[in-house]
């Protein structure tokens, strides 16, 4: 009878393990399927924007050194996708699903139409070997954060520690202008950024081990853990392309 009994509670935990992971992976998906229609939609927005001499005359203007210089809608879409960011990241609980994702999806536009001077400064065929080069890369980090049974949660602690430097670092040669230390910081960013996409992955999937039987906070959490990776490839994306870029 004991043996019966073990038998019983051996088979229950095993269907409640396939369970959890079948939603795993269904949770994933729903990660990735937000990130990459995200990055659709910035790419679309970038490549529209920049192919439109209306819409770019309204974001910048040319400068004296013949460099484009955003106006002041320019500066609007510039920086409202960091406060969408802030937005999502301390609201989304109190948000609908729906209204957190529209607003994931604003962010999007915005950021692809802040990033289309990016089209115009660098070749199409740079732009394109950076983009597969960075998806390359995040796709074997996000798996490795994915499939590892290490705990990254010190990796993450000392990468957001470097990733404060790397921040004031870049402000400090805003006023410097050195061509070596953009050439560091573009390095160390891709190193830091490639870090985070297998911490941030290893993140989202414990938070779905802990929210996933309350699936209104499991779809916030995919939104956020989307939003998450969109910005460690966006990261990369751009670092790369700073060494990796020809500009035209």
């Amino acid at each position: 009878m004991a043996e019966y009994d073990n038998r019983i509670v051996r088979g229950t935990a095993a269907g409640y393990a396939d369970t959890m992971d079948m939603g795993l992976r269904a949770h994933m998906l729903r990660v990735y399927n937000y990130m990459v229609g995200a990055l659709a939609l910035t790419g679309v927005v970038a490549y529209v924007v920049a192919n439109s001499p209306a819409l770019l005359n309204m974001l910048y203007q040319q400068g004296a050194n013949g460099a484009l210089a955003p106006t002041m809608l320019g500066w609007v879409v510039m920086l409202a996708p960091i406060g969408l960011v802030f937005f999502l990241s301390f609201r989304v609980m109190q948000m609908s699903q729906s209204a957190a994702q529209a607003t994931f999806w604003v962010y999007a536009a915005l950021t692809g139409a802040s990033l289309s001077s990016i089209l115009i400064a660098y070749t199409g065929a740079s732009v394109a070997m950076t983009f597969f080069v960075t998806a390359g890369t995040f796709g074997a980090m996000s798996l490795y954060g994915y499939t590892t049974k290490r705990d990254l949660s010190g990796l993450g602690s000392f990468l957001m520690m470097g990733l404060i430097g790397l921040l004031l670092a870049s402000l400090a040669n805003m006023f410097f202008q050195s061509s070596a230390m953009n050439f560091v910081i573009s390095v160390v960013g891709v190193l830091i950024f490639t870090g985070l996409t297998a911490w941030d992955t290893q993140k989202i999937k414990n938070t779905y081990y802990e929210v996933g039987g309350n699936a209104a906070v499991a779809g916030k959490a995919a939104i956020m853990g989307a939003l998450s990776l969109y910005l460690d490839f966006l990261n990369i994306f751009l670092f790369l392309l700073r060494f990796m870029g020809d500009r035209r």
